[in-house]
């Protein structure tokens, strides 16, 4: 037991040190910091709009469609870090496979553009 114990004390070490100073840098921030909130700063942010009353308003379509393609191309980065590490070692099939996956990215964000769905007025 005590064998398994001098094995994982580094990470116990780390883990009780991680929590302590978690938990010294949360107090000290909660007893400095200056508490002097005004409405502007205490009142809800709701993604761009300003804070309303009614559940049932209606937002511009054009919100939801920017949300879409942030993650359409944020999907795109994640394939892209496995294929950059994996770089040296691909072949010809793997390199261009990739390269048509980037075109019809390129194509739909070409259409978009065009489409006016990034104008934002």
């Amino acid at each position: 037991m005590s064998e398994l114990l001098t094995e994982y004390a580094p990470i116990l070490i780390f883990l009780g040190l991680a929590i302590g100073l978690s938990l010294v840098l949360i107090l000290a921030a909660v007893v400095v910091a200056v508490s002097n909130p005004d409405p502007e700063k205490v009142s809800a942010y709701e993604c761009g709009f300003n804070a309303f009353d009614d559940a049932r308003m209606k937002f511009d379509v054009r919100f939801y469609l920017v949300a879409i393609l942030f993650i359409i191309f944020d999907l795109e980065i994640a394939f892209l870090f496995p294929w950059a590490t994996a770089f040296p070692v691909l072949s010809d099939v793997g390199f261009w496979s990739m390269m048509v996956f980037l075109g019809v990215l390129t194509i739909g964000f070409a259409y978009e553009w065009k489409k006016g769905a990034l104008d934002w007025e």
